[in-house]
This record gives C-alpha cells, sequence and structure tokens, in this order.
C-alpha cells in the first residue's frame, strides 16, 4: 500500500494523532503490565507510529526480519527487566514532544523506535 500524502498525515496529527497516540501508548503499557495481555500490548505498541501520523505499519511477518534481531530469550528477560518501564517513559516523552512544533521531528523518530526500547525488536525495510 502507498503512503499516504504528506497533507493527509498532518491533518490526521492536527485532528486525531497528537491526542489519541498517547492513549493508545498508555493502553498498550497497561496490557504489557498485565503479563496476560502482552500480546495485545505489543501489537498495540508496533500501531503507535500509524497512530500519530498514519505512518504505513510495517510487517512483523516479514522473512527479513528474523535477520539481526537478539534471540527470543534475549529480548524476554530485557522486556522484563527494562522494556516495559522503558517504553513506558520514552512514548510518554515522545507524546509531550509531539505537542510542540519544535519536538515533533523528535517524536516521530522516537515512535519509530518505540518498538525496539520495548523488547530490542528490529524493523528492516
Amino acid at each position: 500500500m502507498a503512503q499516504r500524502s504528506f497533507p493527509v498525515r498532518a491533518l490526521w496529527f492536527v485532528f486525531v494523532g497528537w491526542w489519541l497516540t498517547p492513549i493508545l501508548v498508555n493502553v498498550a503499557w497497561f496490557c504489557n503490565a498485565t503479563i496476560l495481555l502482552i500480546p495485545v500490548g505489543i501489537k498495540l505498541t508496533n500501531l503507535v507510529p500509524t497512530a500519530l501520523t498514519l505512518a504505513e505499519p510495517r510487517s512483523l511477518e516479514d522473512p527479513d526480519s528474523a535477520r539481526g534481531q537478539q534471540s527470543l530469550a534475549v529480548r524476554a528477560v530485557y522486556f522484563v527487566f527494562v522494556g516495559w518501564w522503558l517504553s513506558w517513559l520514552w512514548a510518554n516523552a515522545a507524546s509531550f514532544l509531539a505537542i510542540t512544533i519544535v519536538g515533533l521531528p523528535v517524536a516521530i523518530w522516537m515512535f519509530n523506535r518505540l518498538p525496539y526500547v520495548t523488547s530490542l525488536y528490529r524493523f528492516h525495510g
């Protein structure tokens, strides 16, 4: 699917993205903290860039996505001890930056890296 045009994405951000993203981040964090809802939380975390600016979601089924990844065990340990709380701080800092004109580019960069901060998951492509 082709990327949406800049004006459409900008309008989305102005009218929806800036308020929807912090809600999504905090719901995802709550899901991650409950243990049972971690799969839902991870999926919501991966949708954050789309919620913010309608960026096309990246496919988790990409065969190249396994290249360069940490092992699942390393990622799980990281998530349990660091990822769940650091991703909450990271995403809320990005949400704050997103509502400022000057901080918006940094916020978008931060949101695009949220899956890595959460679980060391690297997107390719």
